[in-house]
């Protein structure tokens, strides 16, 4: 997952991902890189647009089913129902990130 990580702290910087910029990431990190994982990342990522991956991971499809089941006046929040919602974001960021971690690995 750190490699995974390094990639996009990398693409956040506006700095390349390629095979010396991920092992200077790692490096910094105190992890020993490992160049067949680097390699393989940076092939995997080869014409991969990362901002639209991530854009689509963090847009859940059930979105807008709730959206347009949602009441057109909604009562007021309860602090438990605030709590429940902020849990299902969390799953969700979950969701994402493990998404993101299957397609680079």
């Amino acid at each position: 997952m750190e490699y995974v990580y390094a990639a996009l702290l990398l693409h956040a910087a506006g700095k390349e991902i390629n095979e010396e910029n991920l092992k200077a990431v790692l490096e910094a990190a105190g992890i020993t890189p490992d160049e067949a994982r680097i390699k393989a990342l940076v092939a995997a990522l080869e014409g991969v647009n990362i901002d639209e991956v991530i854009e689509k991971a963090a847009m859940p499809v059930a979105a807008p089913v709730a959206v347009a089941a949602a009441p057109a006046e909604a009562p007021a929040e309860t602090a438990q129902e605030e709590e429940e919602e902020e849990e299902e974001e969390e799953v969700s960021e979950e969701e994402a990130l493990a998404g993101l971690g299957a397609l680079f690995g």
